[in-house]
């Protein structure tokens, strides 16, 4: 747990700008109320605990988005996930994490049934029809923060510039010593220059956005197996 302790803490020295730390800022406009922050960090903590010693494969993505882990505290992960919004798609909030009791972030009234990612979705089901345990992957993004647009505000994304992507490398680099396995993937091109600039070997497969879910699924089914 101090290892996980000193991982979260790491986090707190995200780049000024227009990037939002979701774990150690508040979003005025959107947040619940001013305990989010904590809220977030009490899920994360509760995610990578689950999974301490137990991971045989590690999902890199580019960055938290603001449907995702902005909200959850959580890449990869959607709040509709946590709230048991997604069990039509094979996904309960107990593959997240089980120790604490999951909530929401965002107002309601600004997204009723709370927030979902639509990579997210496809990420944690793909994984999960594969016949992985929760616990034998863990999903982290090459950018750890969540940059956004400054023309259209927080419920945006952007890709983060070089600049910031280097600010995130040793966040990436304690993620994975946290975490030690052999199979690393790389979702899109950002997360493999990311994890090049480490000299960590990778698989790289397509990004399932934009139209990129059946090779997605495709390319993950064959690592997958090749694990197994």
């Amino acid at each position: 747990m101090d290892s996980i302790g000193r991982f979260v803490r790491l986090l707190k020295q995200s780049p000024s700008g227009s990037v939002f730390n979701p774990w150690w800022q508040l979003d005025k406009q959107n947040d619940i109320d001013r305990s989010a922050p904590a809220i977030r960090r009490k899920h994360l903590r509760a995610y990578l605990h689950k999974r301490l010693g137990k991971v045989q494969l590690v999902v890199i993505g580019e960055a938290l988005g603001y449907r995702g882990g902005h909200f959850s505290g959580i890449p990869m992960t959607s709040e509709r996930i946590l709230l048991g919004k997604k069990r039509d798609a094979g996904i309960v909030p107990e593959h997240v994490f089980s120790s604490i009791k999951p909530l929401r972030t965002s107002k309601s009234r600004i997204c009723p049934s709370g927030f979902s990612e639509p990579t997210a979705t496809i990420v944690w089901g793909t994984l999960l029809r594969l016949g992985l345990k929760p616990e034998q992957f863990a999903l982290w993004n090459a950018f750890p923060w969540h940059s956004f647009n400054p023309h259209r505000g927080l419920l945006s994304n952007r890709m983060p510039t070089k600049k910031e992507r280097s600010a995130g490398l040793s966040v990436l680099e304690d993620f994975l010593d946290l975490f030690p396995c052999n199979e690393i993937v790389a979702l899109g091109n950002v997360a493999a220059s990311q994890l090049e600039a480490l000299d960590v070997d990778t698989h790289r497969v397509r990004h399932p956005a934009s139209g990129g879910a059946k090779l997605f699924r495709q390319q993950i089914a064959r690592i997958v197996h090749q694990t197994n």
